[in-house]
């Protein structure tokens, strides 16, 4: 799932001052590095399911002949690999 970069922004200005506003963190740096830390993890979070994806795209690509007679369903088998391999991985998507 992608996001913009403005709404990554947000996120990210969300989560810090809500753990420091419920006394979860104490800030020793500056808002804005931790703010960029925030957003590190976020975007490395989303690139976790993009190469998930690519991953259950290259694993269907074997059954590309079945798929193209309509004896799968593409949907349905992406959901269900994906599902799978979170499951495998133990991931949190």
């Amino acid at each position: 799932m992608r996001l913009r970069e403005e709404m990554i922004e947000y996120l990210s200005k969300v989560l810090m001052d809500g753990l420091v506003k419920g006394g979860y963190i104490e800030l020793k740096g500056k808002k804005e590095e931790v703010e960029g830390r925030i957003r590190t993890v976020i975007r490395e979070d989303l690139l976790v399911e993009d190469r998930l994806n690519e991953e259950v795209r290259e694993i269907l690509r074997a059954y590309a002949h079945e798929i193209d007679r309509g004896e799968i369903d593409y949907m349905k088998m992406f959901n269900l690999v994906k599902s799978k391999l979170v499951k495998e991985r133990g991931l949190i998507l």
